[in-house]
């Protein structure tokens, strides 16, 4: 049989785009959100997923984000969007990367069939675009909150090009300070 998924890489290396396959009649259609045998080709081999989130945010052009985990428990994340339209970013974040700092994003809806796989080492944040948006996020590594960081998500070394203007940032991503010339990124 065939792959679900059709692996469409992005600029930065080891961030990657899944096309997901349904396969369908006029009854509906089967998808499948993961499957290993399939990601074998992008994902880390010692690594199985641990933990599945599902989020819903409510209202539209909520941002919410950027999130990571410092090793031991750095994670990759597949993320879908199951009900409305997001615009998801990630951040290379990994020291010494030549992509370093640089962004990428993709419309995730649920109509689009699209997955963004993030390896270790990035942040992720999303802005939804709908009101009543639901992800999904299958990850690597359980969450460990002693392990948890973020940058903010406004920052202008960043310069992420938010489709609307930012609103419903949580109290914490609001906290996170802007980046300095030491920032030197996780090191993996």
């Amino acid at each position: 049989m065939s792959s679900r998924f059709d692996i469409q890489a992005t600029k930065i290396a080891g961030l990657n785009v899944l096309q997901r396959q349904p396969i369908g009649d006029k009854r509906g259609y089967l998808e499948r959100l993961f499957c290993a045998n399939d990601l074998h080709p992008v994902l880390a081999q010692d690594k199985t997923i641990v933990q599945i989130n599902h989020t819903l945010t409510e209202k539209k052009h909520t941002l919410r984000g950027m999130h990571f985990q410092y090793p031991p428990h750095a994670e990759t994340k597949l993320v879908s969007c199951i009900a409305g339209e997001v615009y998801d970013v990630a951040i290379d974040m990994r020291t010494g990367s030549p992509t370093f700092l640089q962004w990428h994003a993709v419309v995730l809806t649920d109509e689009n069939h699209k997955t963004l796989l993030i390896p270790e080492g990035f942040a992720h944040g999303f802005q939804t675009l709908t009101d009543n948006c639901e992800l999904l996020y299958f990850h690597t590594a359980a969450y460990q909150s002693d392990c948890e960081g973020g940058l903010h998500p406004q920052d202008p070394r960043l310069s992420i090009q938010w489709p609307q203007p930012v609103t419903g940032l949580s109290q914490r991503d609001q906290s996170h300070t802007f980046l300095n010339d030491t920032f030197k990124g996780v090191e993996l």
